[in-house]
């Protein structure tokens, strides 16, 4: 019997976990395309900030779309939109032409993706206890980490046999195959006919949540008026930019400042991007040890952030980096502290909200890191542009490693000022 039990639980983690892998997948291909379109399109580094700032502002207005459609019709058919959406948006990529329908291609991709975090951590909070809501996080938030391995050795791959056009196309109809998988699948616990009634005891074995009785959906305008809400807000607002940067710009790092040819594989980006798979589920890990010494959840979730928060700061020594290694250790650390980072503050709105907001909730927190991501790369382009047009790029990026090694600590102290005791929320 105990082999049996978690069956299901792990099957669901497992389609999220692949569903997370596509979506990043498709969402790194346009930075590993970036050399060979701005030569095919005569693209400045402000024109590719803007490209990636229609992206972000699309996600933000998806993500509060999102979060409330998924509280209110559920996580399969909300993850069924999303999927369909993205995927048709990835494969229209190959139809552009200009930067502007790069542009509108980014921004329907944007709104596409917005939908599978929401998805996501719901269907976490869903099928799983609190004391294992951060590791499971942390799996299927991995996803996240196996698309950017992947994107850098299949990308080139299809660009070098047959083009940039074909990279979108076969990259984006990969999610039509995941689809037939958590149709036939997924089902929330109280509708899956094939759970053993002790996973089921299991999964709802917490002490029943405040406010999820009446079962009716909380109007996000409401949510904005609680504290936590604020704190999950500027946790994500200051930290998913970093995220996105490391995604859309790392690639380009590498090429202009060590001459990484990224018509091939790149095995500096595979290292990094293997280094961030152990940080986020190793990051769910230690929150869920602390908790099963006994620590209360809360304090469990908050050290370890603080703790993943300090691992980022290093990064501030790459622009002294004149071996490529060197670079690769300080960021592949950074990079792997983000994702640990967000596989904790992801299970702090399951801890801090009942089931029935957390789409919600997560929702408005990535609106909130999306809303970051318009920002951020306006600074980057802009940046990257003056300190290229003085012939030292490289400069440029070492002002951009100092902000992401302040910004996971900045964002700690302001969590930690609205909700010094992280209380759950009634609602």
């Amino acid at each position: 019997m105990h082999q049996t039990i978690g069956k299901y639980r792990w099957t669901v983690v497992a389609l999220l976990f692949f569903a997370t892998t596509i979506n990043y997948l498709d969402r790194q291909v346009i930075g590993l395309l970036k050399p060979t379109l701005e030569k095919a399109l005569s693209w400045s580094e402000t024109d590719y900030g803007n490209i990636v700032m229609a992206f972000s502002a699309a996600y933000a207005v998806g993500l509060l779309f999102f979060g409330q459609v998924i509280d209110r019709i559920g996580t399969k058919k909300g993850y069924i939109i999303s999927i369909i959406a993205w995927s048709v948006a990835a494969i229209g990529h190959a139809f552009a032409r200009t930067t502007f329908g790069f542009g509108v291609a980014r921004a329907a991709l944007g709104l596409g993706e917005a939908g599978n975090f929401p998805a996501a951590i719901k269907a976490v909070a869903e099928w799983f206890p609190k004391k294992e809501r951060a590791l499971a996080t942390g799996i299927f938030n991995s996803g996240a980490n196996i698309g950017a391995v992947v994107a850098p050795i299949m990308v080139p791959w299809i660009l070098g046999l047959w083009g940039w056009q074909e990279a979108f196309i076969i990259t984006g109809a990969i999610g039509f195959v995941w689809l037939i998988f958590w149709w036939i699948f997924y089902e929330i616990p109280a509708k899956q006919k094939r759970l053993a009634q002790a996973e089921f005891d299991y999964i709802h074995s917490d002490i029943a949540e405040p406010g999820d009785s009446d079962g009716k959906p909380v109007k996000w305008i409401q949510l904005f008026r609680i504290r936590q809400t604020w704190a999950f807000f500027f946790g994500k607002l200051l930290t998913d930019p970093i995220w996105w940067f490391f995604l859309f710009w790392l690639p380009s790092y590498f090429s202009t400042t060590f001459h990484i040819d990224l018509k091939k594989p790149s095995l500096e980006l595979v290292i990094v991007y293997t280094a961030t798979t152990i940080g986020s589920i190793g990051g769910g890990y230690l929150s869920g040890y602390f908790i099963r010494r006994g620590w209360p959840v809360f304090r469990a979730r908050k050290t370890a952030m603080l703790i993943f928060a300090l691992c980022v700061v290093p990064i501030v020594l790459a622009k002294y980096a004149t071996n490529v290694w060197f670079a690769v250790a300080l960021i592949s650390l950074a990079a792997a502290a983000h994702q640990a980072w967000s596989a904790n503050i992801f299970t702090t709105a399951s801890d801090m909200f009942p089931k029935k907001a957390v789409s919600s909730i997560v929702g408005i927190g990535g609106m909130a890191g999306a809303v970051g991501g318009i920002l951020f790369p306006l600074v980057v382009g802009r940046l990257l542009d003056y300190y290229k047009a003085a012939g030292d790029i490289g400069a440029g990026y070492n002002v951009l490693f100092v902000i992401c090694g302040c910004a996971y600590l900045l964002a700690w102290g302001i969590m930690h000022l609205f909700t010094p005791r992280m209380e759950q929320v009634k609602l």
